[in-house]
C-alpha cells in the first residue's frame, strides 16, 4: 500500500524539497535530511556527507538506528526494520559560498563533538543559508578579471596578454553571471564563455597584427570555470567505492572540460588565431618562457609571477565569496601549489609533479579542515586545482594546433586523478590511525574504518 508524502517546508531562502513517511522521530530525521543537503551545497562528496551524518548521530542519537544514502541532490534517511519510514530531503539547487561552506563544515564539527546539541541544528542552518553576499554579481565579475589577470602573469605572457586578459576575464564573469540565471543556459556556459573569449582574443590578434598569441591568453579568462570541487569530489567517491555517484560527476567534469576546448577551438577557426608554440601551457614551463622585445611584448620578470599568484587567490576569493580569512588561505595554498610544481617539474616531469603536488595539497587540505574546523577541504584544495587543471585545459586546447600536445593532456589530468586519490587515502588512513592511536591511549575502543 503505497503512503502519501507529506511535504515540509525547510526554513532557508531557497526552499529544499522534504518529504517524510511514518517515523517514531520525524523531527530528528528531517534534522540530519536537512543537514546531509546543506553540506551537499557546501560542496562535500556524498562520502564525507554520509561519514559526518554517521559520526553525528553516534554522538547525538546513539539510541537511534538511523541508515543514510546520499545522493548529489538528496539525502535519504531512513530507519532499518520499520517499513515506510524513509525521509528525502533535497538540496537547494544553489552552492554555497565559500563562507558558507566554511560555516557548515564548522557546524558538523561541532556536532560531532557535542560542543553543539542536535536540537539548535536546524536554527544554525537557517543562519547559515542567509548569510549575505553584498555585491555578488560585482564580485563574481572582478574575481574573474583577477583570476584571468593573475593567471596571465603566472604563465608570464607578455604585458599586453596581460592587459587583455583582465578585461576578457571581466566578459567571461558578466556572461557566467547572467547566463547562470538561465537553468537552460547554464549547461552551455563553457562552451559559451570559452568561444566569447577566445572570439575577442582572436580578433583583437588580427587587428592589431600581434602575431601568434600566448596560450595563456586565450585560456586564463576561461579558468574560473574550471570544475575543481566537482572534479576532486569524484575522485574522492571513486576512492571510497561510490561508484555510480563518482563515475556520473567525472563524467560531467569532463565533459565541461571538453566544452572550453571546444569552445577554444571553435573561436579560434573563425578568427584564424594562432598559438605561440614557445609560450607556457604548465606552470613548470613559465620560468623558461623567454622574449626578445621590450614595452608591452616583454613578459613579466619569474619574480613577479608570485605577485600574480597571490591576484589569482584575491580573485578566488571574491569569485567564490570566501571573505577576508577563507582569501588568506587562499593566498597560502596557491603560493604552496605554485612552489611545489616549479620545484618539481624540472626534476620529476610535469606530469608527474602535477600528481604528487596534488597528493601533497590534499593532504595539507585535509589536515587545515581537521585542524582548524572552519575550513573544508574542497574549499581549501579549489585553488589549487585553478593552477593543477588549466594546464590540461591549455594542453587539449593546443591540441587544435599541435597534435603532439594531445598525448600530453590525458597523461597530466591522469596523474592528477592519481594524485588526488593517494592524497585522498592517505589522509584518511592518517585519521583512522591516529583516531585508533588515541582511543587507545584512552582505554576506550577505537572508531572509523578499523572497526
Amino acid at each position: 500500500m503505497r503512503v502519501p508524502a507529506v511535504t515540509r517546508p525547510v526554513p532557508t531562502p531557497r526552499r529544499c524539497g522534504v518529504s517524510t513517511t511514518t517515523s517514531p522521530r520525524p523531527e530528528l530525521d528531517v534534522t540530519f535530511g536537512e543537514l546531509g543537503a546543506l553540506l551537499l551545497d557546501g560542496g562535500l562528496s556524498v562520502t564525507d556527507v554520509r561519514g559526518s551524518l554517521e559520526e553525528i548521530r553516534l554522538r547525538a542519537a546513539p539510541e537511534d538506528e538511523l541508515a543514510f544514502a546520499v545522493l548529489p541532490e538528496h539525502v535519504l534517511v531512513s530507519r532499518p526494520g520499520i517499513p515506510f519510514a524513509t525521509t528525502t530531503v533535497s538540496t537547494g539547487g544553489v552552492g554555497l559560498t565559500s563562507r558558507q561552506a566554511a560555516h557548515a563544515s564548522r557546524l558538523a564539527q561541532e556536532l560531532q563533538s557535542g560542543r553543539v546539541p542536535l536540537d539548535e541544528a536546524r536554527a544554525r542552518m537557517a543562519e547559515i543559508r542567509a548569510l549575505p553576499w553584498p555585491g555578488r554579481a560585482t564580485q563574481g565579475v572582478v574575481g574573474a578579471a583577477l583570476i584571468s589577470a593573475g593567471l596571465a602573469v603566472v604563465f608570464r605572457c607578455p604585458w599586453w596578454a596581460v592587459v587583455l586578459a583582465l578585461l576578457v576575464g571581466a566578459v567571461v564573469g558578466v556572461v557566467t553571471e547572467y547566463m547562470s540565471r538561465i537553468r537552460p543556459a547554464a549547461a552551455i556556459v563553457p562552451f559559451v564563455s570559452a568561444f566569447v573569449s577566445t572570439l575577442i582574443v582572436g580578433t583583437t590578434a588580427t587587428a592589431l597584427d600581434l602575431g601568434p598569441v600566448p596560450l595563456f591568453a586565450v585560456c586564463a579568462p576561461i579558468a574560473i570555470l574550471v570544475p575543481g570541487a566537482l572534479i576532486t569530489n569524484a575522485l574522492l567517491e571513486l576512492t571510497a567505492a561510490d561508484i555510480v555517484t563518482g563515475a556520473s560527476r567525472l563524467m560531467y567534469g569532463l565533459i565541461m572540460l571538453a566544452f572550453m576546448a571546444t569552445g577554444v577551438s571553435a573561436g579560434a577557426l573563425l578568427t584564424g588565431l594562432r598559438i605561440d608554440s614557445d609560450s607556457a601551457a604548465l606552470v613548470g614551463q613559465a620560468a623558461l618562457v623567454t622574449a626578445d622585445r621590450g614595452g608591452w611584448e616583454a613578459v613579466p620578470p619569474v619574480p613577479l609571477a608570485w605577485i600574480g599568484v597571490v591576484v589569482l587567490a584575491v580573485g578566488i576569493g571574491l569569485a567564490f565569496g570566501s571573505g577576508p580569512r577563507l582569501t588568506l588561505v587562499c593566498v597560502v595554498v596557491m603560493s604552496g601549489t605554485y612552489a611545489l610544481l616549479s620545484v618539481l617539474s624540472p626534476l620529476l616531469g610535469s606530469a608527474v609533479a602535477t600528481g604528487v603536488s596534488a597528493a601533497v595539497l590534499f593532504v595539507a587540505a585535509r589536515v587545515i579542515e581537521r585542524l582548524t574546523v572552519a575550513i573544508p577541504a574542497t574549499v581549501s584544495f579549489q585553488p589549487a586545482f585553478l593552477l593543477l587543471v588549466p594546464g590540461t585545459v591549455g594542453l587539449v586546447a593546443l591540441a587544435s594546433f599541435d597534435a603532439d600536445a594531445l598525448a600530453a593532456a590525458p597523461a597530466i589530468f591522469l596523474s592528477l586523478c592519481i594524485g588526488t586519490k593517494v592524497g585522498a587515502l592517505i589522509a584518511d588512513l592518517s585519521h583512522v590511525t591516529a583516531t585508533a592511536f588515541r582511543a587507545r591511549r584512552a582505554g576506550r575502543p577505537g572508531t572509523g574504518l578499523l572497526q
